[in-house]
């Protein structure tokens, strides 16, 4: 059986390189290419892939993003994530996002063209440092100190307030509503606040709204 590829990354020399490596296998065909994550949705319904090999950090939208929105739709397309990335939040919003697998770039040729295999088989997979790694951190995650208001301004974040409307509710300055987040994002090993309420809600600091 054929497997249809999209490659999804924002280097066009990248780019270039994991078609022509990916088109020496008889059962790959590529069928498209995008440079972002709102490319990759524009493209998926034309080309229809089984597998899109997405990359994470892009301009536009991230591959985490564009992730969760494919795999959000009916009939979607497994999602290899196969970034230069391997930090403990890329990978766990990764795969909270819906990817099947989590490879990085300096993976074989013969690792990435199995993985690709196994994935559009709806296998998971992925490397094992990766796999260590999240395995480790659903273990066991390591305790994290935040203070009484950074749990107060990462619960407000999660219930959509700006750090404005933070400032009023607490009655604290914006700039120290930021003060707060970016103390909470290191502690949490986060850089976004999409990531802190995850991370938070996780590891039971917040609840979400209903």
């Amino acid at each position: 059986m054929t497997v249809r590829l999209l490659v999804v990354d924002d280097h066009p020399v990248v780019r270039a390189g994991m078609v022509a490596m990916l088109s020496e296998a008889e059962d790959f065909e590529v069928v498209g290419e995008a440079a972002n994550g709102a490319e990759c949705l524009a493209v998926v319904p034309r080309v229809r892939p089984d597998v899109v090999l997405m990359d994470l950090r892009m301009p536009v939208m991230d591959g985490t993003e564009a992730t969760a929105r494919l795999r959000a739709q009916p009939d979607a397309p497994e999602v290899l994530v196969l970034t230069t990335y391997d930090t403990d939040a890329d990978i766990v919003r990764a795969v909270e996002a819906g990817a099947r697998g989590y490879l990085l770039k300096d993976a074989p040729p013969e690792h990435l063209a199995d993985a690709i295999r196994r994935a559009s088989r709806g296998e998971t997979v992925l490397a094992p440092t990766v796999a260590a790694r999240l395995a480790e951190r659903l273990r066991a995650p390591a305790p994290v100190d935040l203070t009484a208001r950074e749990v107060e301004v990462v619960g407000l974040v999660a219930r959509g307030l700006s750090n404005a409307e933070i400032g009023a509710e607490l009655f604290i300055g914006e700039a120290t509503v930021k003060t707060h987040l970016l103390r909470a994002f290191q502690k949490l090993g986060v850089t976004d606040r999409t990531a802190a309420v995850t991370e938070a809600y996780r590891r039971g600091l917040i609840d979400l709204p209903g």
